[in-house]
């Protein structure tokens, strides 16, 4: 049995969770915000009120802020849109995974192929502009047919962004301990071309790995991810990573359990539960790992803006991920090429160096 947890209760812990970490903010506006990591949308829409009016009170928000809900597409949700709408959310997220009914059942889904069209219809009548639809490929037993007709679905949705990413298996997961029969690696990547194509043919343009967005419909707290921007997380499990004010970039993570974040409103340990100083080994690689994400990849100078480190100092490897073909030959961009965006693992594995120098 799910355990409750009063929304109310939740909702006094984030903003005092917040209260502690604005310092760490400083003068910077929030441009987005994105509540996820679970089901934020079991929480009604005069809880999510009360916490944004909270963190409003707390720190300044941008004119332009983006404030993302993710959300499960089941009737229950969907039910309460309009009035996540009315109290400020103004993109939407839903996990939708596929439109196969068969394939919703192999994921232990507990929503249909109908919910999910009536989902999408109650969030555009909600008046919802941008919503994004989580799609998976390479599910058990999926064929490449399977693969285009579940994606030629949800392209019929008419949303203006679109995550398209291939099922991995997690650890202590039921599929990791009892993996299903998946797709062999040349039909994943027949599935992963051939659907970036379809999606591409009507408008879509692909500017993540995983991401495609329409015309004004990228994903701004995503794409501060992947600049290797700053953020505050908080809530239990939240991580968040920031600079200080003397250039110290920290990791920082929040008591996973709800109830052991709960209790830090009651006894003296608080609501971290870890921290971590990036070292420039750290920095070189989670810079990486990040921007070279990004099929435009980022501009040069945004390595020394962000990590403090000089670009100079990782010439050779810059040139080793050239001379391999995986990075694009530009002075002024870090890019993946084509071949470095199939083998990103490859490609990172060339900035996975035991010390700096």
């Amino acid at each position: 049995m799910r355990e409750v947890i009063d929304e109310g209760i939740y909702v006094e812990a984030l903003l005092k969770d917040l209260y502690i970490d604005r310092e760490l903010v400083g003068e910077r506006p929030i441009e987005t915000i994105f509540m996820g990591g679970g089901t934020p949308s079991l929480f009604s829409s005069d809880a999510i009120s009360q916490l944004l009016k909270g963190v409003q009170e707390l720190v300044d928000f941008s004119d332009q802020v983006e404030i993302t809900l993710e959300a499960n597409p089941g009737k229950l949700e969907a039910e309460q849109f309009p009035g996540y709408r009315d109290v400020g959310i103004n993109r939407l997220s839903l996990g939708v995974q596929s439109l196969n009914a068969d394939s919703l059942r192999a994921l232990g889904r507990i929503h249909g192929t109908q919910e999910v069209y009536a989902a999408v219809d109650r969030a555009k009548r909600a008046g919802f502009e941008h919503i994004n639809l989580d799609m998976m490929f390479g599910l058990p037993q999926q064929t490449l047919d399977m693969a285009q007709s579940d994606l030629a679905s949800a392209i019929a949705l008419e949303t203006g962004h679109l995550s398209y990413y291939q099922l991995t298996l997690e650890p202590n997961t039921p599929f990791h301990q009892s993996p299903p029969h998946l797709p062999d690696e040349e039909i994943l990547w027949q599935m992963q071309r051939q659907g970036q194509m379809m999606l591409e043919k009507v408008g879509f343009s692909q500017y993540e790995v995983s991401a495609f967005a329409r015309q004004g419909e990228r994903c701004k707290h995503n794409l501060n991810y992947w600049r290797f921007g700053d953020y505050v997380g908080i809530g239990a499990g939240a991580h968040g990573k920031l600079t200080t004010v003397d250039g110290v970039i920290k990791r920082r993570w929040k008591r996973c359990h709800p109830n052991d974040y709960l209790a830090a409103t009651v006894d003296s340990k608080g609501f971290t539960q870890g921290d971590r100083t990036l070292q420039p080994e750290d920095l070189l690689i989670e810079f990486m790992m990040n921007a070279l994400r990004l099929r435009e990849g980022v501009e040069s100078e945004l390595f020394h803006a962000t990590t403090g480190l000089p670009l100079v100092a990782i010439t050779e490897l810059l040139e080793r991920a050239v001379d391999k073909g995986l990075l694009l030959p530009d002075s002024e961009r870090l890019c993946p090429s084509p071949l470095g965006r199939r083998f990103l693992n490859d490609l990172l594995e060339i900035f996975e160096v035991k010390r700096f120098s």
